[in-house]
């Protein structure tokens, strides 16, 4: 028996396929653990969406911007983006079922037993790990609930860019979104900066990677979303997932057990 955390497939259904050929995984007793970004800007994601969904209890997944992005369009009848490649499932027959299906996963997930963490962007260094998941739990109860268009409609933005105790309404939820599924630089106060994407390197002045700052904790954490770190973070116990596979990179499985990483190529 196997556990496997996979990067943001993004679409790439069939690199997903090729990496559980070389994993040799068995559903009957193995895991998989996804990052999040199951769907968009690949050629595959209904068939993505399908496959992980016929999983079962083999597979768990976190949200990522992509999928919150596709049941914004879904739920909250925001307009499909001139580079999302998620039409096949607006279009498919078990649209509903799909979108219900992941509607139902959670923003972060935490197993005890191993300490480790995942969320697709990380885990904020003012936050610690109960903390996060009561947030985490705040916002999917948001998204389940009778307001969910409401969120899905003012989702999207850039503020507040730094999470505070008292926010309060859709503000607090769009800022833990952010937090959960966008951060990439944070400054020393835990504000968010958005435009840099790219490698560490490249951080603004007063900036930092999230992960550069000290956490009151041991937790192992998985995280996706950040594809210029080519699954490089320079810290053992902080997990980078997406290998840019989309972009022409790698897709990349690690064995939870043993932390040993498996690769394939986009192509």
């Amino acid at each position: 028996m196997a556990t496997y955390a996979i990067g943001d497939i993004q679409g790439c259904f069939e690199p997903l396929q090729r990496l559980l050929d070389k994993l040799s995984f068995d559903p009957a007793v193995d895991s998989l653990w996804f990052a999040g970004d199951l769907i968009n800007r690949g050629p595959q994601s209904l068939e993505c969406l399908r496959y992980i969904k016929s999983l079962g209890d083999s597979s768990l997944s976190v949200l990522g911007n992509h999928d919150l992005h596709a049941l914004a369009v879904y739920y909250g009848g925001e307009k499909v983006k001139r580079k999302d490649t998620f039409q096949s499932i607006l279009q498919a027959p078990d649209c509903e079922e799909l979108m219900q299906w992941l509607l139902r996963h959670p923003l972060a997930y935490y197993d005890s037993a191993r300490n480790i963490f995942m969320s697709h962007a990380g885990l904020p260094p003012q936050w610690d790990v109960s903390q996060a998941l009561t947030l985490a739990e705040e916002l999917q109860q948001a998204l389940r609930g009778p307001d969910a268009k409401s969120y899905f409609q003012n989702m999207y933005g850039n503020e507040p860019a730094c999470w505070r105790d008292d926010l309060t309404g859709l503000e607090r939820l769009r800022c833990i979104t952010n937090y959960f599924t966008r951060m990439r630089f944070l400054d020393a106060d835990g504000g968010l900066e958005f435009k840099h994407k790219e490698k560490i390197e490249t951080a603004p002045p007063g900036y930092a990677p999230w992960f550069s700052y000290p956490r009151q904790d041991d937790t192992t954490i998985l995280f996706g979303h950040w594809a210029a770190l080519q699954g490089h973070t320079g810290r053992a116990r902080f997990v980078a997932l997406d290998t840019g596979c989309v972009w022409g990179g790698t897709l990349r499985a690690v064995n939870l057990d043993t932390m040993e990483m498996t690769e394939v190529a986009h192509a």
